[in-house]
């Protein structure tokens, strides 16, 4: 880092990022707008960072990551027991990336175009399965669809509840929504 790099600035540009990014889509915020946002130059902010996809990849690459690994864990499980863990999964991950479940919920097909996002849709696509129990029925599709589509809406807007309790609420509206047993 040069001697003119302010520490921390990094994280900054990263949060800054996440918030225009949320506010008006990854397409509508400019690194200007990032840069201006932060209190640096752009000229600054490209000595962090390699450009806009550079800073979505880093962004969102823990998500990823986690995303991953429950796709992993989902791949060995049966048909029952990949439901229920795929609408816990599931939960546990949005909530734990509210803010970059903000930032790809509304650029999705763009953003699923871009490199640091390339495997989000083949997961996506494993998670929809196994949130239908892999049931090739349209209406078992039809409510993993929503499941897969409701959760990150409510993670936005949580409606005052704490994490625990938000937690508990959107597992058993999902599991009532595929048909699983409500404990």
């Amino acid at each position: 880092m040069s001697r003119n790099a302010r520490p921390g600035t990094r994280q900054e540009i990263l949060d800054a990022a996440a918030r225009l990014f949320a506010a008006t889509g990854f397409k509508g915020t400019s690194l200007q707008d990032i840069a201006g946002e932060v209190g640096c130059s752009k000229a600054a902010l490209l000595y962090h960072f390699d450009g806009k996809d550079a800073i979505l990849a880093e962004l969102v690459a823990p998500a990823v990551a986690a995303f991953a690994a429950l796709d992993a864990r989902l791949a060995g499980l049966d048909e029952g027991a990949a439901q229920l863990a795929a609408v816990e999964g599931f939960v546990d991950l949005v909530m734990r990336f509210r803010r970059e479940v903000t930032v790809l919920y509304g650029d999705i097909p763009d953003l699923l175009q871009r490199p640091a996002l390339a495997t989000v849709q083949e997961m996506t696509d494993r998670l929809l399965d196994a949130l239908t129990g892999r049931s090739p029925e349209p209406a078992a599709r039809a409510s993993a669809l929503m499941v897969l589509g409701g959760i990150p809406v409510v993670c936005l807007e949580p409606a005052g509840l704490g994490d625990d309790e938000l937690r508990s609420v959107l597992i058993r509206s999902a599991a009532r929504a595929l048909n699983l047993p409500v404990a």
